[in-house]
C-alpha cells in the first residue's frame, strides 16, 4: 500500500509561498489502477514527482508497504517505475535495442524470451526492429511503458502518457495501463486530463488547487458531484473555491469510505488472485516477480559504451562531420608548408667583409630566423587551435543533448559515475584518433624536428583538455544550445588569451595562461626541439616587439605543459561528474 499523510509541497521557503500540494492524505492499495484528475496546475504531476522522490515534500509523510520513505529508506530503483511526459528513448535505436539497454542498465541481463514477452505484452512485438524515430506517438508511449516493465516495478507512476494522442491511441494506452495493473502485486497511478475510460479505473483521485476534493470509484464520484457524465467535472470545480470543495469532502468522506470498505479490504488483502492464474503464476503485462539486483558499475559502463558506439555509427551527419574534421583540418595546416620547413643556416662572418657586410649578414639571418620562427610557431599553434575546436565539437552537446534521458535512467538506477566514465572512454577514442592522425600527417609533410611521440602526446592532451572541459560545460548547462555556444566562445578565446602569438600585457597573460590549453600545447611542443636552431627562431618571434623577454615569463617546459593539461582533463571530468549527478528534470 502507498499511504500519504498530510503531504504538502510549497514552491518557496516563505510561509505564504504557494502550495502545489496542500495536506494530501490518501491510502492507495496495490492491485489498483488509479486516475489522478484535475484541471491544469492543480498539482497532479507534482504529486507524482513528490511520491517518486524527484521533488522533496515540504511537510508530511510517504509510506510504502508501511515503510516511511524519509526515515527508513527510499524506494529501491526496481521498486518504482516512472513514465514522464517527455521521450525516454534514442531515435536511432530500434524498439528492441531500447528495451534491451533499459533492461541491462536496470537488472543486468536481457534474456531474449523476456524481451519478446514484454514487447508482445505492450503490442510492439511486430515492430521490434523499427527505429524509435519512425514510431507514432502511441507507439512511443508503449515503448516507454515497456522500458519501465523491464524491472517489474510494484509502483508505476504515469505522468500524462496519453496527452497529445489521437482517440484510438489513447484508448489503447489506457487499456494497456489497465492490463499492467492486473499483472501481479502492483499499483498504477495515471495522471490524466482525459475523462474518458473512467470505467477502467479502480479509483479516481480528484485534485483541485493542490487539495483532495474526492477519492473513490468512478460511480461514487458521479454520485458525489451530482454528475451524469465525467466530462462535467472540470467546469463544476471552477464554480467554487478549492478550500470549499476540500471542506465538503472532509465532511462527507467518512460516509464514502464506509462504502469503500468492502472493496478496500479486498483491494488490500483479499484480492490475492487478481492478476494470477489458479496455479499461482502471474498473468498480465509485466508481472511482478522477485526484485532483481542492480547491475554492477562495470556492467553499466559496458552497456552505455556499447550503446554510444552504436548511436555514433548510425548518425550519418555526425560521421560526415567527424570525417571532415579528421582529414580536412590536417590539410589546412600543411597547406602553409607543403615543401616542409626551410633550412636554417648558422650565422657566419663574411670572409674579408667590412662592418657593413657583417650588419647586412646579421640582418638577413635575423629576417630568415623570424620568417622561419613565425612559420613554425604558426603551424604548431594552428594544430593546437584546430584540435581545441575538435575537442569542443566532441563534447559540447554530449550530456546536455540527452539530459532528460540521463535523468530518467538515473531514476531507474543508473550510476552517474558509470555514465560519465562511459563518456570519457568514448570521447577518449575520438581524441586519440584525431590527435594521432593530426600529428602523424602534419609531421609527414612538415617534418618537425624533435621527438614525435612527445609532440603527439602534447597534441592529444590539448584535444583531451578542451574535450573534458566542454564535457563539464555540457553537464552543467541548462540546454545543448547553451553548452555549444559557450564551448565555441571558449575555443575562440584560445588564441588571443594564450599570449603565445599575440602580445598581451603581462598581468593579463599571467592570469589567463593557466586556463588556456592552446598555450601549453604550443609551448610544450616547441620545447621538444629545444636543442635545434628552430627553437631559437621561435623564441625570437615570441619576444615582445621591443625584443624584451616574454613579459609573462619564460616559455613553459614540456613537463609543465603535460601536468597543466592533465589538470585540465581532471578538472573537466570532475565538473562533468558533478553536473551529471545533479538533478535536472525541468
Amino acid at each position: 500500500m502507498l499511504e500519504l499523510r498530510s503531504l504538502t509541497f510549497q514552491t518557496g521557503s516563505e510561509p505564504d509561498a504557494p502550495r502545489l500540494l496542500d495536506e494530501v492524505s490518501l491510502k492507495l492499495p496495490k492491485r489498483h489502477f488509479v486516475a489522478v484528475l484535475g484541471p491544469s496546475g492543480c498539482g497532479k504531476s507534482t504529486l507524482l514527482k513528490v511520491v517518486a522522490g524527484l521533488a522533496e515534500a515540504t511537510e508530511g509523510q510517504i509510506l510504502w508497504e508501511g515503510r516511511d520513505l524519509a526515515s527508513q529508506g527510499d524506494f529501491e530503483p526496481q521498486e518504482v517505475g516512472y513514465v514522464p511526459q517527455f521521450g525516454i528513448a534514442y531515435d536511432l535505436l530500434t524498439v528492441e535495442e531500447s528495451l534491451r539497454s533499459a533492461m541491462q542498465l536496470r537488472v543486468g541481463e536481457a534474456p531474449p524470451e523476456r524481451l519478446a514477452k514484454i514487447l508482445a505484452d505492450v503490442g510492439l512485438g511486430e515492430i521490434a526492429d523499427r527505429q524509435v524515430q519512425r514510431l507514432s506517438g502511441g507507439q512511443k508511449r508503449r515503448l516507454a511503458l515497456a522500458m519501465e516493465l523491464s524491472s517489474s516495478p510494484k509502483l508505476l507512476l504515469c505522468d500524462e502518457v496519453t496527452s497529445g494522442l489521437d482517440p484510438k491511441s489513447e484508448d489503447e494506452i489506457v487499456q494497456l495501463m489497465h492490463a499492467i495493473s492486473q499483472g501481479g502485486d502492483r499499483l498504477v497511478l495515471s495522471v490524466t486530463h482525459s475523462l474518458r475510460h473512467m470505467e477502467l479505473y479502480d479509483r479516481v483521485l480528484v485534485l483541485f488547487q493542490g487539495r483532495v476534493v474526492f477519492y473513490g470509484p468512478t460511480d461514487l464520484m458521479l454520485h458525489y458531484f451530482g454528475l451524469k457524465h465525467p466530462e462535467e467535472l472540470f467546469p463544476l470545480l471552477a464554480l467554487r473555491q478549492a478550500a470549499d470543495w476540500h471542506r465538503s469532502w472532509d465532511k462527507h468522506r467518512s460516509g464514502y469510505n464506509q462504502e469503500l470498505e468492502p472493496k478496500g479490504e479486498q483491494g488490500v488483502a483479499g484480492e490475492e488472485t487478481k492478476g494470477r492464474s489458479a496455479d499461482g503464476p502471474e498473468t498480465g503485462p509485466g508481472g511482478v516477480g522477485k526484485r532483481p539486483e542492480l547491475p554492477s558499475f562495470g556492467r553499466q559502463v559496458a552497456v552505455l559504451l556499447a550503446r554510444r558506439m552504436r548511436l555514433f555509427s548510425r548518425d550519418r551527419g555526425q560521421l560526415l562531420l567527424q570525417a571532415a574534421l579528421l582529414f580536412g583540418f590536417p590539410l589546412l595546416v600543411v597547406i602553409f608548408a607543403m615543401d616542409g620547413l626551410p633550412a636554417l643556416r648558422a650565422l657566419t662572418d663574411p670572409v674579408g667583409g667590412n662592418v657593413f657586410d657583417q650588419v647586412r649578414n646579421e640582418m638577413a639571418h635575423r629576417m630568415e630566423s623570424l620568417r622561419t620562427g613565425s612559420l613554425v610557431s604558426g603551424l604548431i599553434m594552428f594544430q593546437v587551435v584546430l584540435l581545441a575546436l575538435m575537442g569542443s565539437n566532441n563534447a559540447a552537446r554530449e550530456i546536455a543533448g540527452e539530459r532528460l534521458i540521463l535523468e530518467k535512467e538515473k531514476f531507474a538506477g543508473l550510476r552517474p559515475g558509470a555514465y560519465v566514465l562511459s563518456k570519457v572512454l568514448f570521447l577518449g577514442l575520438m581524441v586519440t584518433a584525431q590527435s594521432v592522425w593530426m600529428g602523424l600527417f602534419v609531421d609527414l609533410i612538415v617534418d618537425f624536428p624533435g621527438g614525435q611521440l612527445a609532440q603527439i602526446l602534447l597534441l592529444t592532451l590539448v584535444n583531451a583538455s578542451l574535450t573534458a572541459v566542454c564535457l563539464g560545460l555540457s553537464a552543467v548547462m541548462k540546454s545543448a544550445e547553451q553548452a555549444s555556444l559557450l564551448s565555441v566562445y571558449l575555443v575562440g578565446f584560445q588564441l588571443p588569451l594564450s599570449g603565445a602569438v599575440l602580445a598581451l600585457p603581462a598581468a593579463l597573460a599571467t592570469v589567463t595562461r593557466p586556463f588556456i590549453a592552446s598555450y601549453w600545447g604550443w609551448a610544450g611542443f616547441i620545447q621538444t626541439f629545444r636543442d635545434t636552431r628552430f627553437f631559437d627562431a621561435v623564441q625570437m618571434v615570441s619576444r615582445s616587439p621591443t625584443g624584451a623577454a616574454d613579459p609573462a615569463g619564460p616559455l613553459a617546459s614540456s613537463s609543465m605543459a603535460v601536468w597543466v593539461l592533465c589538470a585540465h582533463v581532471v578538472l573537466g571530468i570532475i565538473v562533468a561528474y558533478t553536473g551529471a549527478k545533479s538533478s535536472r528534470w525541468e
